[in-house]
């Protein structure tokens, strides 16, 4: 009895591992064909919506991607730089002459004045003042503009609404032939009256500074007139002859040139006797470049004089504080006083400081002072 209950118990247990050890190959096999499935599914990426590049269409685009917070930032890559030429140059400078760092008229080279106005437009927005056009720059510089069309990149200006015509007359047209003679282009009295006279100096500006030419002032005429000159006095737009004030008491002796800033004039002066009178010109406050106040004597005289600092020229130059001399200004000449020299006194009358240069002694006085 005892092994028959001893052989029922040892098949029992036989039975009962047998079970177990089937089921756990089941289960086994059950998870290689799912391992196995799921290995013949082809690999999925994530979905993406990467954000398209928004270059404007004379920028170069570059695809766009959203790198890891761990990533380190890419440099800025250059879009443009000093020599480029063609129609994102020109794109660059029209953008450029909206925020007035440009004149209106492209040229297509990136040139000296395209490099001065980026390098402008970096240092007042806080970019590095490379002059070169990085993505940085241009991104800036896009926010701020509108898109160029294709007249306003290759020069076909079209005249605006007109202000002042033929025929008109008043205070206005009294107040535009006295800027025009200012920059010596209208001549003769001023008459309130837009006459044929006017009509010429109107079309010579206006040629002269890339204009539209029609003889009759638009808004960009009479802003770029104003931008050149100064507000006309009394004097002027009734044909009053000047009287450029009173003369310094260090004036009346001896030989001096005197320097009046008030009326912005020079006077060659002989033993208190005014023998000539110049229109002049100083140095800017704004750039720090004031010319000097007080006595002075010309130290040096040079008729071909060439700026070693500035490479530019000062024909009949007349050295009397360091580098500050009276000297013949082209600029002054062409722009009147929309500019200003960096500390010397601007003459715009060719042959009168020709004149005067012929008369003036090293060691005679040179006197600069406020009336």
């Amino acid at each position: 009895m005892r092994v028959v209950k001893a052989l029922l118990t040892l098949v029992l247990v036989v039975g009962v591992v047998a079970g177990a050890a089937y089921g756990a190959g089941a289960v086994l096999r059950h998870h290689d064909q799912r391992t196995a499935a799921a290995s013949n599914q082809p690999d999925r990426e994530p979905a993406s919506d990467p954000t398209p590049s928004a270059s404007p269409t004379s920028a170069p685009s570059t695809p766009s991607s959203t790198p890891s917070h761990t990533a380190p930032a890419e440099p800025a890559s250059d879009i443009l730089r000093p020599g480029a030429t063609g129609r994102q140059v020109r794109e660059l400078q029209v953008r450029l002459h909206q925020l007035a760092w440009l004149p209106e008229t492209t040229t297509g080279v990136y040139d000296d004045a395209t490099l001065t106005a980026v390098k402008g437009f970096q240092a007042k927005r806080g970019l590095d003042r490379t002059g070169v056009l990085d993505r940085r720059t241009w991104q800036r510089l896009v926010a701020m503009t509108d898109q160029p069309g294709h007249d306003a990149m290759y020069n076909v200006l079209h005249p605006g609404r007109t202000l002042y015509a033929p025929d008109d007359h008043g205070s206005a047209v009294r107040d535009l032939q006295a800027r025009l003679k200012q920059v010596a282009w209208y001549f003769g009295d001023v008459t309130g009256t837009y006459d044929d006279a006017t009509v010429t100096a109107v079309k010579g500006f206006q040629a002269k500074r890339g204009i539209p030419v029609t003889g009759d002032v638009d808004q960009r005429t009479l802003d770029r007139l104003a931008a050149m000159t100064v507000t006309p006095t009394h004097d002027e737009k009734f044909n009053t002859e000047p009287s450029p004030g009173r003369l310094d008491a260090r004036c009346l002796t001896g030989r001096a040139m005197c320097v009046d800033k008030t009326s912005r004039t020079l006077r060659w002066v002989v033993d208190g006797h005014v023998l000539q009178t110049l229109d002049a010109r100083f140095g800017s406050t704004l750039n720090d470049t004031p010319t000097r106040e007080g006595l002075f004597h010309v130290y040096l005289k040079d008729a071909d004089h060439v700026s070693h600092l500035y490479g530019s020229s000062m024909p009949y130059a007349m050295f009397f504080s360091g580098g500050q001399a009276v000297h013949y200004s082209s600029d002054f000449a062409t722009v009147g006083y929309y500019g200003a020299s960096h500390g010397c006194v601007n003459i715009r009358d060719y042959h009168g400081i020709q004149w005067l240069f012929s008369q003036v002694h090293v060691g005679d006085k040179v006197v600069v002072f406020w009336s």
